[in-house]
């Protein structure tokens, strides 16, 4: 058997753990390795040493990209860019990020800011799938979305959106009981009561699209709703449906709605929808505007009936919605979707702890030291206590169960990271509430 080339790079670390420029050497080699999980694990180790190491950081960010972490590399590169030491493979590893997500423009220009920093860091093949493979510096970024207009029908990926079977229902997800029941009403008890709903003309299907802070369980909580009514589950992100060239993107999203129309009763969940159904008057391309239209056409069900196709949506920014999609019969029940209360902080904690070595772990003292943490904040916790716990047992050699005292010193580590999000929902909730539509926000903030 062939031994693991990471060995003698973490025994120097047991005898140095506090040593960064090791721990960042075995990470890259991680990565190098294809083994991206690890490598990310080792990267914010050495962080917590140099938060502010511009290598570390990349290194990070692509970790979180072979993962195919996409948003966390967003985080992460987003917060190099401006800095005086910003490397010019970060801009290049923004370009790659921006085109995946479908913003060719951007793509370019920072494709562009990482070759004038740097013209050894270029990228033939990156270039090539931009359009400036032949003069990156005079190629206007607008040629690629409008002036290059041609079909791509020959190369478009033929991989369709794979629909699951999820095996997790709503006793999986904690807390949330509101929403469980609006989702009930909505979705489940029509599939569960037929007879009933045909007798008041109320047809089976329809669109609810959750908003709220970041890690607080609106994806989860739509995969627990196709378990629960065991219905096939289609995840959409924006990359399955964005392409770069013109009419290709209309084309995935329709297809996506055919799929799940022949698969019915299917549950279409539609994640950082805000991306594809911006508003309107917020676009300059007609590209743009193409796509909404189609993605209302699909919501309507123009063309083909949606009767059993059930659809979520979810978005941190439902003020950068198009307001179309609120109309009743598309997304017509908006649901904000809060950080935990501390009953449901309780029912997570002991779902994380599920299956890990822990000792009678006070979860309600846990859940009162994490008031306002999401749920990712609280796995956030989790896994930071277990990482002091792999510390003590790698010394002692014998293994160390959670306790309560452990999680509590994470929290006190960990900030919740809804705050932000808070700081700029209560303007749009103050000051741009048409309609009531985030007053549950102003209720949340007893404002």
């Amino acid at each position: 058997m062939s031994k693991d080339p990471c060995d003698a790079l973490r025994q120097a670390l047991e005898h140095s753990p506090n040593n960064v420029r090791l721990r960042q050497h075995l990470a890259e080699s991680l990565l190098e390795w294809g083994r991206p999980d690890e490598a990310g694990v080792e990267f914010r180790k050495a962080l917590q040493f140099e938060p502010q190491n511009a290598d570390l950081q990349l290194g990070l960010a692509r970790a979180f990209l072979r993962q195919g972490k996409d948003s966390e590399a967003f985080v992460v590169i987003e917060s190099l860019l401006g800095r005086r030491d910003t490397p010019a493979a970060a801009y290049l590893l923004h370009a790659r990020l921006l085109l995946k997500s479908g913003d060719v423009q951007r793509a370019v220009t920072q494709y562009k800011a990482a070759i004038a920093e740097d013209p050894d860091v270029g990228d033939p093949e990156l270039a090539e799938r931009l359009g400036i493979a032949n003069d990156p510096a005079e190629r206007e970024a607008s040629d690629v979305v409008e002036g290059r207009v041609r079909a791509r029908n020959e190369d478009a990926s033929d991989a369709p959106v794979e629909i699951e079977r999820p095996k997790c229902n709503f006793h999986d997800v904690g807390g949330m009981e509101a929403l469980k029941e609006e989702i009930r009403l909505k979705i489940i008890y029509p599939l569960q009561h037929q007879a009933m709903y045909a007798a008041y003309g109320k047809p089976i299907g329809g669109g609810i699209l959750m908003y709220g802070p970041p890690g607080c369980g609106k994806t989860h909580l739509a995969r627990a709703t196709a378990g629960e009514i065991k219905a096939g589950f289609l995840s959409v992100g924006i990359n399955d449906v964005l392409d770069m060239w013109i009419g290709n993107s209309e084309r995935n999203l329709h297809e996506i709605f055919e799929r799940a129309r022949r698969s019915k009763p299917c549950v279409v969940f539609f994640d950082e929808v805000d991306a594809l159904g911006a508003r309107r008057s917020d676009m300059r391309q007609n590209a743009g505007r193409h796509l909404i239209n189609q993605f209302l056409s699909e919501l309507d069900g123009v063309t083909s009936t949606n009767e059993g196709v059930l659809i979520l949506a979810a978005t941190n920014a439902p003020w950068h919605l198009d307001p179309a999609f609120r109309r009743p019969g598309r997304f017509d029940r908006v649901l904000f979707v809060p950080p935990p209360d501390a009953t449901a902080r309780e029912e997570i904690v002991k779902i994380l702890l599920k299956g890990k070595p822990a000792e009678e772990v006070d979860a309600h003292q846990v859940a009162q030291k994490t008031e306002q943490f999401s749920g990712a904040d609280l796995k956030a916790v989790v896994d930071l206590a277990i990482e002091e716990k792999l510390k003590d047992s790698m010394k002692t050699g014998k293994l160390q169960p959670l306790a309560t005292k452990d999680l509590t010193a994470a929290a006190k580590k960990h900030k919740p990271t809804t705050a932000e999000w808070f700081a700029s929902a209560r303007n749009h909730a103050l000051y741009a509430n048409q309609g009531g539509i985030y007053d549950d926000i102003l209720k949340y903030l007893k404002l």
